[in-house]
């Protein structure tokens, strides 16, 4: 009965004192001295709650202010917290509420506090109930805050990676463009519409028409053409983590009849990358590092309606990219990293 019960305040009890010659009519001395005793009884009662719950809103007062500090990036559970924190205002607001009429009954009579009794007792285990509420809530907020705390670990950990995965890009990045000045370099003297090297997709491609390497449906590559694919290995020797696709392309053009080995522009474009792969892999490079693929006339750069768009289309491209191993190994650590813990459940 002690936890339920309240003090009456000094104000009352002096009331009382000056009230009582009153009620002497209707109240006698030992009533009197009970109220007396249950009314210190309520006060240490009284008291002790507060102590009880000042301790409790600042343990609570803690873990908020702990909360707070936590980075923007744990939204998630930093709002789970502020919804606990809005409960637990609720609550203490009911708490303080409950007081007030708990107040209320001790200021009537004894005929009223028989009558109230039901009420008091409703009270007191509304009381109750809203202390283990508020134990359930400062459980619910510590273990927020271990949330919290393994998510900034992990937070850190792929900080981390992700600063490692931001230099291997951006290593890659410098040889691809390294690469083409080379490239560049070693094909300066040849005519532009014959021969360009661009970057494209984080890939260099170099780009050969049909009048620099062959002559019109032929598979052997001329001696101009040659001369930029022996420059052109020399570079790649040098540049040994570069794997290399030679694609053949043709315009839309059917192959004629009667043309020695072709049957249509898939064995013209597949004959071309594989002559180009077997001269860059005679001239040093490492024919494992060599892919050759024929795309026939479905990947033009421009439509087939003009002898010069067709010019464009008859081509050969010469793809090199840098291995990515080390990104590769990069992005696999970071998949085979833990999830972040579930936050609590509210």
């Amino acid at each position: 009965m002690k936890s339920s019960v309240k003090a009456f305040s000094p104000a009352l009890l002096a009331l009382s004192l000056l009230a009582a010659p009153a009620l002497n009519s209707c109240v006698t001395a030992k009533k009197y001295d009970d109220l007396s005793a249950r009314q210190k009884a309520d006060a240490e009662g009284k008291a002790a709650a507060e102590r009880q719950y000042r301790g409790a809103t600042a343990e609570l007062q803690k873990a908020t202010d702990e909360l707070a500090q936590l980075r923007l990036t744990q939204k998630r559970l930093v709002n789970d917290s502020a919804e606990t924190g809005s409960a637990y205002r609720k609550t203490r607001s009911l708490y303080n509420e409950l007081n007030n009429s708990y107040d209320k009954l001790l200021k009537n009579s004894d005929r009223e506090l028989a009558n109230k009794s039901s009420d008091y007792n409703k009270v007191a285990k509304d009381l109750a109930r809203r202390e283990a509420e508020l134990g359930e809530l400062e459980t619910n907020l510590q273990k927020s805050k271990a949330d919290n705390d393994r998510l900034a670990a992990d937070l850190k950990t792929r900080e981390a990676r992700l600063t490692e995965l931001t230099k291997a890009l951006a290593d890659k990045d410098k040889a691809v463009d390294d690469l083409k000045a080379r490239v560049s370099k070693a094909l300066l003297s040849f005519n532009s519409s014959d021969l360009q090297v661009k970057l494209k997709d984080g890939k260099v491609y170099v780009s050969l028409s049909e009048q620099l390497l062959f002559k019109s449906g032929s598979t052997k590559v001329d001696p101009k053409g040659q001369e930029a694919l022996k420059k052109l290995a020399t570079v790649l020797q040098e540049q040994k983590d570069v794997n290399v696709v030679v694609e053949g392309h043709t315009d839309n053009v059917p192959i004629l009849r009667g043309t020695a080995g072709l049957t249509d522009n898939w064995d013209l474009s597949a004959l071309r990358a594989t002559e180009i792969a077997r001269l860059l892999t005679t001239a040093g490079v490492s024919p494992e590092r060599v892919t050759a693929s024929g795309r026939s006339q479905y990947v033009p750069v421009a439509a087939n309606d003009t002898p010069q768009n067709k010019a464009m289309n008859r081509r050969t491209e010469i793809i090199l990219t840098p291995k990515l191993d080390e990104l590769f190994q990069i992005l696999g650590s970071n998949s085979a990293a833990p999830a972040a813990a579930p936050a609590a459940g509210k």
